[in-house]
């Protein structure tokens, strides 16, 4: 049976269905990441085009990332939350932010990028003495 996960953003307005596997799960370090989710680092799944399946009112704008290649975002008009993106130079594909599938179990990324401009202390969390609430 064909494995099937949906994304949301966060007022679930927007919801992004995704059929099978991804062809890749990555870690990209770059800053235009950093300043696009807020976080250190973002975490995307490529799912092939005929995979996805979107739902909801978009708005999109298109940036040209640190490879010089641009990419159309799509996010929730009512949220702002960026769900989906397609780079210019692979338009074969739709990048979903792992995050927006809100599900623990998704499987880790095989891939890193930028790791340039990682934050030193970012793949370590586990590591941190945090402290931990419930």
């Amino acid at each position: 049976m064909t494995q099937i996960r949906i994304a949301s953003c966060s007022c679930g307005q927007l919801r992004v269905t995704c059929a099978g596997e991804p062809a890749r799960i990555s870690i990209c370090h770059c800053l235009e990441c950093q300043k696009r989710t807020g976080s250190v680092f973002a975490t995307q799944a490529r799912f092939a085009r005929e995979q996805v399946m979107i739902e909801g009112d978009t708005a999109q704008w298109s940036r040209a990332g640190d490879s010089g290649a641009s990419a159309t975002f799509k996010f929730c008009p009512t949220c702002s939350s960026t769900v989906c993106w397609s780079p210019d130079a692979a338009p074969e594909f739709v990048y979903v932010a792992v995050g927006a599938f809100a599900d623990p179990s998704f499987p880790p990324p095989r891939v890193s990028v930028y790791e340039e401009r990682r934050h030193p202390w970012a793949l370590a969390a586990g590591d941190l003495p945090l402290e931990h609430q419930f």
